[in-house]
């Protein structure tokens, strides 16, 4: 006798967001992309619908970055040193978003400005023609003057614009109202906070479906499991019919994994390491792929062979149900 699958009807589902916009909607992207409207868990095609793959995005920034692993610097070359240039050579690797952060500086030193600002973000919309999240370097004060200056630049492009944070999130929420844009709403691994968040951001009239969740994670070996959880409880959530938790998902695996020993480190560890920019993009590709299976809508990942190997992994995914459910 054939084994019946046990299966969950769940009375929720995530909701779907788009990013960018075309001619058609007031933008200038060449497509636009859409993640959510899952009604199941990741990938059980046998128990509810998955109308969109999970994506990629490429994290680019508005310089040549220090502090970067040479192997990143290598596998860019020259291309790092303007964003337009960076953001295309995204896309020619197979991005399917670009994913543009600030830094606190330019090369001279000096703080970043908001006019400065502008003109990344013009370089990689004019450059490519993918929908662009934009995320300043993470302090308050500074997001909120680059971002407002940003969301007027891209006026019309349904720009994701982040880190929008409890601490800031009146601001960026305000500029994404404005111009039309997105925000990336980011909190510490915590599901209560997660859900808090949201409920800011829509209690300012932002519309549900124009909010991208990040629970934030931890890379390969520092703190994965807890992430893992997270994400996984609140996917649990939405489909159990809270509306505030029924939010696609987005994790920044390539700030985090691009940290650790094992990825930043060629010269003095154990021989049974292996080959170090295997070892490394690995680190990168396999993080990802957990976190997908966790719920993550959206992975930002920087080295451009790590976007290969996460697509490949979404694309088996995604036709396991051709395959029987293999």
């Amino acid at each position: 006798m054939p084994v019946k699958i046990p299966m969950e009807k769940w009375a929720g589902s995530v909701r779907t967001v788009t990013l960018g916009a075309t001619a058609a909607d007031g933008g200038t992207r060449q497509h636009t992309v859409t993640v959510g409207g899952e009604t199941t868990l990741p990938f059980l095609h046998f128990e509810g619908e998955i109308p969109n793959r999970p994506v990629v995005a490429t994290e680019i920034q508005d310089r040549r970055p220090d502090g970067w692993s040479e192997l990143l610097m290598e596998a860019w070359g020259d291309r790092m040193n303007d964003p337009g240039d960076w953001a295309k050579a995204a896309e020619e690797a197979g991005a399917d978003l670009i994913a543009l952060t600030f830094g606190l500086t330019g090369l001279d030193g000096q703080p970043t400005s908001a006019e400065s600002a502008r003109l990344a973000v013009r370089k990689v919309l004019d450059a490519t023609g993918l929908p662009v999240m934009v995320s300043g370097p993470g302090q308050a004060e500074v997001d909120n003057e680059l971002l407002v200056a940003v969301a007027e630049e891209g006026a019309g492009e349904r720009l994701v614009l982040g880190y929008c944070e409890d601490r800031n999130y009146r601001t960026i929420v305000a500029a994404a109202l404005g111009h039309g844009h997105l925000v990336h709403a980011r909190t510490a691994m915590d599901v209560n906070l997660a859900k808090q968040l949201n409920i800011l951001i829509n209690d300012m009239q932002l519309p549900l479906d124009r909010i991208i969740m990040d629970p934030t994670t931890g890379a390969l070996g520092y703190g994965i499991e807890y992430g893992y959880s997270v994400m996984e409880r609140l996917r649990l959530a939405a489909l159990q019919g809270d509306s505030m938790t029924q939010l696609p998902m987005l994790v920044t695996v390539g700030e985090e994994t691009w940290k650790a020993k094992e990825s930043k480190v060629g010269q003095g560890v154990p021989e049974t390491w292996g080959v170090w920019e295997e070892r490394a993009i690995n680190w990168e590709a396999v993080t990802a792929s957990s976190l997908i299976q966790s719920g993550a809508d959206i992975v930002v990942v920087r080295h451009p062979e790590s976007v290969k190997r996460v697509h490949a992994v979404i694309d088996s995914m995604m036709t396991a149900n051709d395959r029987g459910g293999s």
